[in-house]
């Protein structure tokens, strides 16, 4: 029975062979085969390649700093002072009580305008030329909302993961004279990492995924592009197969990346 059990352990540990990754590889052969023998799809990949770099820069710019803001409301959910612990519950449930789309718009034409005001009322008073809402690039405000939208869910995963290491190795290192900062950055968080890593990777698999609504301001990413090309030379099949691959492309990459690393972390 034992042996059995330890048989189930380490298949699950090598994990089973991945077909599926055969199958997506085999359609994606296929799809580069039409885009290398065919002028439109060509073109339309020409044209798509441009906005890859505005999906990653997005992408990664907004998860970075949702990151850091998820991490600060968890410990501030965490904290002994009963205000801080307040103020991260509601920014944690009224953020993600927002669809991410009306959080988009909503920080893009509601917020970005208030910001402006605000520094403009803030520098009138020095004698300084106010700004214009023009001069806040679109991209930007589309950063600000993914960044918002996403702290409040990685709160909650920080949260858990921090929530996670026993509160004795705590203690202990407490007992050793080690100071509050150096508790976590050599005995909470090493630990918490484990336990963080697959949702905080599916988050940013799901950013990816999200960064395609900064099309909707008319930033000039992926799925932009291609609404413009495909509105352009009415081929909607290839173009939006186009743009299926590419986003297909960098969410499978990072998702065998994400689990070939949780297995190696795990032994």
């Amino acid at each position: 029975m034992r042996q059995g059990r330890r048989r189930t352990g380490a298949t699950e540990e090598r994990g089973d062979f991945p077909w599926w990754l055969l199958v997506a590889a085999a359609l994606a052969g296929w799809f580069l085969w039409r885009i290398a023998s065919d002028d439109v799809y060509r073109q339309v990949l020409a044209t798509l390649s441009r906005g890859i770099w505005i999906t990653i820069f997005v992408t990664l710019v907004a998860f970075g700093a949702a990151c850091l803001m998820g991490l600060a409301l968890a410990a501030a959910s965490l904290s002994r002072w009963l205000v801080l612990r307040q103020v991260a519950r509601f920014w944690t449930e009224i953020v993600r009580g927002v669809p991410i789309l009306v959080l988009l718009l909503y920080v893009a034409f509601v917020l970005a305008p208030a910001l402006v005001a605000a520094w403009n009322w803030g520098t009138g008073r020095l004698g300084l030329e106010p700004a214009q809402t023009r001069d806040f690039p679109l991209l930007w405000r589309a950063v600000m909302a993914l960044t918002i939208g996403y702290s409040a869910f990685l709160a909650e995963v920080f949260r858990a993961g921090l929530m996670s290491v026993p509160k004795g190795q705590v203690e202990a290192a407490e007992a050793l004279g080690l100071t509050g900062w150096q508790r976590f950055r050599h005995v909470v968080f090493p630990q918490a990492f484990r336990t963080i890593l697959p949702p905080l990777g599916n988050d940013f698999v799901a950013m990816i995924k999200d960064s395609s609504l900064v099309s909707v301001l008319g930033v000039l990413d992926v799925t932009q592009l291609g609404k413009v090309t495909a509105a352009g030379n009415f081929r909607y099949f290839e173009t939006y197969n186009v743009v299926a691959l590419i986003y297909l492309t960098m969410t499978v990459t990072l998702s065998v990346l994400l689990r070939r690393l949780e297995v190696r972390l795990r032994r």
